[in-house]
């Protein structure tokens, strides 16, 4: 390494880990470089985001200077700002799936914020799977996707239809709500269970979830929410700078509507000029290689177009403008 190099790399790692960058990300900088001397053997420093005093969620306002809000708050802020891969692609996916998820959540009554329930759940991965056999964006069981209306089994599972899986989950979240009167408690419903959740508020004397001694996992879990919520609405606060060329479109599609069996998905993909793979992005609920329809109910498929497949970044408008630097 040239010796000009090595002084640009000891100038930089001094001026980041001095704060002098910090003001970029948070807004004013923790360290003050004239009164503390700050050594450090990597080329950045650590720090903690700061826990805003409240946040709002679905119209309630949940106070953070309270000791146990604030502390639970700030561990859930940290953990996302600094699963920094697993946070941006969640924001470069956010770009596609939120103009899909609103639309949905505001037809059904169900408020907005709770799109953020699905970022929690899945990262908005379509195809995320639980060891536990949860499954899709919004994570369902077999048997509570049966019970919302979703067709579950080895050919066809609709819990990896976003937009079915996001209906049958604004009908679970209204049929809570109708039950608590208090969308955090339906939070905590949605992750451990009506009968857990309604159990624990009777027990323990109080009215809000967030009040509740219960298990780590739905402890933190309406935490994540909030923590969620703050950092995707605003990530370069926390650090996260992104250009529009970053974030994911949505992918134009024409529909196919299928009322008989499809003994070949590969051989159907390349009739419609795709390949089988982008037949089965497009439509994750296809779980096998064929389509078995012998009832001849109505399935629509979803065909990417060729302009849509091959897009150019840079054009790419961003669903949300805080969500990117240019």
């Amino acid at each position: 390494m040239k010796k000009n190099s090595i002084h640009i790399l000891i100038v930089t790692s001094v001026a980041l880990c001095t704060g002098a960058t910090l003001p970029l990300l948070f807004g004013h900088s923790t360290i003050d470089p004239e009164q503390q001397s700050v050594k450090s053997e990597v080329p950045y420093c650590v720090t903690s985001p700061s826990v805003p005093d409240k946040i709002t969620f679905a119209g309630q306002e949940i106070d953070l200077t309270r000791y146990d809000h604030r502390e639970r708050m700030d561990r859930e802020q940290m953990s996302f700002t600094y699963m920094h891969s697993t946070t941006m692609l969640t924001i470069k996916r956010a770009n596609r799936f939120f103009p899909i998820i609103e639309p949905i959540l505001k037809e059904n009554g169900v408020p907005d914020d709770f799109k953020y329930l699905a970022v929690i759940e899945s990262n908005l991965n379509t195809l995320a799977r639980s060891p536990a056999g949860a499954a899709g964006m919004w994570q369902f069981m077999q048997t509570t996707g049966r019970e919302f209306g979703l067709e579950v089994n080895p050919n066809i599972d609709e819990r990896y239809h976003v937009e079915k899986a996001t209906r049958a989950a604004c009908q679970y979240l209204k049929d809570a709500y109708q039950r608590y009167g208090n969308w955090l408690c339906v939070a905590a419903a949605y992750n451990g269970g009506q009968g857990r959740i309604s159990s624990e508020l009777k027990k323990q004397l109080v009215d809000q979830a967030v009040d509740l001694w219960l298990v780590e996992e739905t402890s933190r879990y309406m935490f994540r929410l909030l923590a969620a919520k703050a950092i995707i609405s605003n990530p370069q606060r926390y650090g996260f700078l992104l250009k529009r060329e970053h974030l994911y479109p949505v992918i134009p599609h024409t529909e196919v509507n299928v009322t008989t069996s499809i003994d070949n998905l590969a051989q159907f993909a390349k009739s419609k000029g795709i390949t089988y793979a982008q037949l089965k992005d497009a439509n994750p609920w296809l779980r096998d290689s064929s389509l078995q329809n012998k009832s001849g109910r109505t399935y629509v498929l979803k065909i990417p177009t060729q302009a849509g497949m091959h897009y150019d970044p840079k054009k790419t408008v961003p669903h949300n403008r805080a969500w990117v630097i240019n």
